[in-house]
């Protein structure tokens, strides 16, 4: 090779070194960063979508049909997951358009991105969140009230938003006990009154209740509930 051409590529050269470089320190990054994303999913699941409201109304469900272990845990919290995802999936394509992918594509910076993604959930939370929790914060906070809703901060939206879905969640779940405790009620009452004190009334209305929520197509309207009680 002449020196001509050994000067020629000497750039080249450096610039793949470089950027092989760039590569071996920007993937630890990405990799610590992923993975402390995962550690905080949960938190961030229960804190920022509606899986609190869906969690507690299956668990009402489940309380007021008098069954303990039925469906089980692991089941409620996955059909509560994909309630979730269903329902908010405008605003976590929102979010993904116009927060993520800006990223991934490097048309934006990392914060530029990050507060990108996160006004669509914002503005989710908001619509979800009542006027009266949010100003509790505040005056839990000895914080006057922002003027607009532009300047709700983070920290006062969230704990607000859980407020008012804790609060959405017992009023369905309330709902949801009334047939269910009628027939407790009835089958209580018939059993006093043929003196049949020694059989417990769970015995005759389980049965009852589990043949009302099938007739009814139950899981149908408790999803469609769910489902439409979110304003997207």
């Amino acid at each position: 090779m002449t020196p001509l051409a050994a000067t020629a590529t000497m750039p080249i050269s450096t610039e793949i070194s470089q950027g092989l470089e760039a590569l071996r320190l920007s993937t630890p990054i990405e990799i610590f960063l992923l993975l402390s994303a995962l550690s905080v999913l949960p938190i961030l699941m229960i804190a920022l979508t509606t899986f609190t409201r869906n969690i507690i109304v299956l668990s009402f469900l489940r309380q007021a049909l008098g069954l303990q272990q039925t469906p089980p845990n692991i089941v409620l919290i996955t059909f509560a997951s994909f309630i979730t995802l269903f329902s908010m999936s405008p605003v976590f394509d929102r979010s993904y358009s116009e927060g993520v992918k800006p990223y991934l594509d490097k048309q934006a910076d990392f914060d530029e991105s990050l507060s990108a993604a996160w006004k669509p959930l914002r503005s989710f939370m908001l619509q979800q969140t009542r006027e009266e929790d949010i100003g509790l914060i505040y005056d839990l906070a000895k914080t006057a009230v922002p003027k607009t809703v532009e300047e709700v901060k983070p920290s006062y939206l969230v704990p607000a938003f859980l407020l008012s879905e804790l609060r959405l969640a017992f009023q369905i779940g309330f709902i949801i006990f009334l047939p269910f405790l009628l027939i407790d009620l009835v089958v209580a009452s018939v059993l006093m009154s043929l003196g049949m004190i020694m059989v417990p009334p769970i015995t005759i209305s389980l049965p009852l209740k589990i043949m009302l929520f099938v007739v009814v197509d139950g899981w149908t309207l408790i999803a469609t509930t769910l489902v439409r009680s979110v304003s997207t």
